[in-house]
């Protein structure tokens, strides 16, 4: 047996082995005890399944018992809605508009992704193939998966630390871990041209706290490949649409916030650092979830422009405080941990604030960057399987990188581990398996982020997204802008 033979035979059986643990599931295998998060004997869980050690408020306050009987009303006028959802949006959109922004009731929440992604016509499409008693596209794919997938072990990787603070994914090998594991392998077949890549596995277990396994896999389609949210550009090699929307961002501070924008690059802190999770996952983890999911409401309503709308949102609202802090550490941490603990602002205030932030930009032509360039969408005709090379069998690659994308990437992990680790490394080599594997022409072992993004697919983003702005930023800079913006009412503050 070659040496490359061998090594392609500890990848087939490394992929086997993980496949079964999902497959056969929490209840007939033994769990070693660090796979499970302690969370001590007494903990809550909050109204969307989020685990808590401290104590949650054992009663609603008044501003939160009057929020629910107004959900409670709303929700009789939505369920009518849902049931005559094909007649009443083409007549209703500025309905549809107002009672979106105002708040989706969360136990309708579900019917309306359904409706808003189209997972219903997707899935319809699929209903010859099972009355001739075929198995449904996603089934095939998923088979296909099973046998031929690359992505495996980083999917493998990513589950085991996604939301594991939460009562569906806490436990190793659970129902839902399990079909998050299933959902992003028949994906990776699906959109081969995509395949995986980190960011993914959050997205689809916010849809799976919602919708069923198929469900959330037609739903992470229509977010990847429909063109109102065209998120298969953002994970695509080259994250081509992260850097037109990071460049869009950096033009709209220079325009709006040019003060916050001056203290941002006095402090060293590139926007890649910050947004890159605002965008890659739609601001999970870094504003309270159910904050995230009224931006995920809107975001499935409008589409794309939500993005750079609610981070110069973010900022606007905080820009007082950010212009306070004195270093880059107190920024990230604002940034990172403290908006998503509390976020200071109630969440119906904050979706205002979005809806005007939209405005805003669209009076100046402003709320969408310049348009998508061909290598944002797909190419290849989705579900059609293409053998992987032996090159991405073994997991090499980083071996197709340029050097200046090498450098690059080197660039990012090492600004972001001044600016408080944002995107955390893990060394391949603390894996057993494939532990030996390096990038070609290199002594280091792969390593990978931890949070966001792959090695896999990681490329030239600082850098890039530099060059794109400095062409921007010499144009449509206002000098005169007021303080007035920056002042913020306290009395609006929880």
């Amino acid at each position: 047996m070659t040496e490359i033979e061998e090594q392609l035979f500890q990848a087939n059986q490394e992929r086997e082995k993980i496949v079964l643990k999902y497959t056969i599931g929490r209840k007939n295998q033994l769990v070693d005890y660090w796979e499970d998060p302690d969370f001590g004997l007494h903990y809550k869980t909050d109204r969307y399944g989020f685990i808590h050690t401290e104590d949650l408020p054992k009663e609603f306050d008044e501003q939160e018992k009057k929020e629910k009987e107004i959900e409670i009303q709303r929700a009789q006028k939505w369920l009518k809605m849902v049931k005559n959802w094909e007649k009443f949006v083409p007549l209703n959109r500025e309905k549809l508009y107002r009672r979106i922004y105002k708040g989706v009731p969360d136990k309708l929440r579900r019917n309306i992704w359904l409706k808003m992604l189209k997972v219903e016509t997707q899935m319809k499409a699929n209903e010859e193939d099972l009355a001739n008693n075929k198995p449904s596209v996603y089934n095939r794919m998923l088979q296909l998966g099973y046998k031929y997938s690359t992505e495996i072990r980083q999917i493998d990787n990513d589950i085991n630390r996604c939301f594991r603070d939460h009562e569906y994914f806490r436990e190793r090998y659970s129902t839902k871990q399990q079909q998050l594991f299933n959902v992003l392998v028949a994906y990776s077949m699906y959109n081969m041209e995509l395949g995986y890549c980190q960011g993914m596995s959050t997205i689809t277990a916010v849809l799976l706290i919602y919708l069923n396994e198929e469900e959330s896999f037609w739903a992470l389609n229509t977010l990847m490949v429909d063109k109102k949210y065209a998120m298969h550009g953002l994970y695509i090699v080259g994250f081509p649409k992260l850097m037109r929307f990071l460049a869009h961002h950096d033009r709209i501070l220079t325009k709006f916030l040019p003060k916050l924008k001056k203290a941002l690059d006095k402090h060293n802190l590139d926007s890649v650092l910050y947004c890159l999770k605002w965008f890659f996952v739609i601001f999970v983890e870094r504003i309270p979830f159910s904050l995230v999911l009224r931006v995920w409401d809107v975001f499935m309503l409008e589409g794309e422009r939500v993005l750079p709308a609610m981070a110069y949102t973010i900022l606007k609202l905080h820009a007082n405080k950010l212009l306070k802090f004195k270093d880059m550490d107190s920024i990230t941490e604002y940034f990172q941990y403290k908006l998503h603990k509390n976020f200071g602002y109630s969440d119906n205030y904050v979706i205002n604030a979005l809806q005007t932030s939209m405005s805003e930009l669209r009076a100046k032509k402003l709320d969408l960057p310049p348009p998508a360039e061909s290598n944002e969408f797909p190419k290849c005709e989705l579900g059609t399987f293409i053998e992987p090379s032996i090159e991405k069998k073994l997991g090499l690659r980083s071996s197709i990188f340029s050097e200046t994308e090498k450098n690059v990437t080197d660039l990012v992990i090492t600004r972001s581990e001044e600016n408080g680790n944002d995107l955390d490394i893990i060394d391949e080599n603390q894996d057993d398996n494939i532990s030996n594997l390096n990038t070609a022409g290199s002594t280091t072992p792969i390593r990978r982020f931890k949070s966001m993004n792959s090695l896999n697919t990681a490329t030239s983003i600082a850098t890039s997204v530099n060059s794109i702005s400095s062409e921007f930023n010499q144009n449509d800079v206002d000098d005169d802008i007021s303080e007035n913006e920056y002042e913020i009412v306290e009395s609006t503050r929880l």
